[in-house]
């Protein structure tokens, strides 16, 4: 069955137990292309118009759980941009609405199986987007129950707290194996933060330009080994802005 295997190298950027070059270091084993749209089948929009993104798959609900766990994995600091700043979140939601996300890329026949070894990819039943939508009411659910208050309503330390159980898988979660739940929320944040801004996220190129990404220009082969050089020139998107 296709899917995602997990990746344990890959860590989160929880100021409480790495760092976001941590967080750069463990997506850097993607392929280029895969982050800068040619990989990523994400819905394509305007989206670095001014008009606000009204949310079209998530909920209300959903979209306050994202937006605060996007914060705390990838948050604001003095080394970029955070995802929430990024529009990390809108990039979720125009992701849930593609093919990949719904499954029809997927073999999602029988037999299911949940507890299997990570080389043999992703055996469940649940596509992605009911992967996170289930997730996400079983995190809150076990906040409101451990906690008395859902995900969003934690303080920062807290919640940390919550991403780092479901990452140890230290969290039972009811309805969805929680390493697949926290493998791809974790992995979806990454997407959306790093690839090309017609899918919604990665605003103004602000992750290519913290990393010094040239994006879509045309020839950059003079620059790749020069290690100890700054690439001197802004990154270009799909659409032909440059950044």
């Amino acid at each position: 069955m296709s899917g995602k295997g997990d990746n344990p190298d890959g860590k989160k950027a929880l100021q409480m137990q790495t760092s976001r070059r941590g967080l750069l270091r463990g997506f850097s084993a993607l392929p280029v292309a895969a982050v800068a749209g040619g990989g990523i089948a994400a819905a394509p929009a305007a989206a670095q118009e001014d008009t606000p993104y009204t949310p079209v798959f998530f909920s209300a609900d959903e979209i306050t759980f994202l937006t605060a766990a996007v914060d705390r994995l990838i948050p604001s600091d003095d080394v970029g941009p955070g995802a929430v700043e990024l529009g990390v979140v809108e990039f979720l939601d125009r992701h849930m609405q593609t093919s990949y996300a719904q499954g029809g890329i997927w073999y999602m026949m029988g037999p299911f199986q949940d507890d299997v070894e990570p080389e043999f990819g992703y055996q469940g039943r649940l596509n992605i987007r009911d992967m996170l939508r289930a997730g996400i009411k079983d995190t809150d659910d076990w906040c409101v129950s451990n906690h008395g208050q859902k995900f969003a309503d934690l303080s920062h330390e807290d919640q940390e707290a919550v991403l780092t159980g479901l990452e140890k898988r230290e969290i039972t979660l009811e309805n969805v194996p929680v390493r697949y739940f926290w493998q791809h929320l974790r992995d979806e944040t990454r997407y959306g933060y790093f690839a090309d801004p017609i899918h919604g996220g990665n605003k103004n190129m602000g992750s290519w330009k913290m990393i010094g990404y040239p994006g879509m220009r045309a020839d950059y082969t003079d620059w790749v080994e020069k290690r100890d050089t700054p690439y001197p020139f802004g990154p270009v998107d799909l659409m032909g802005k440059r950044g």
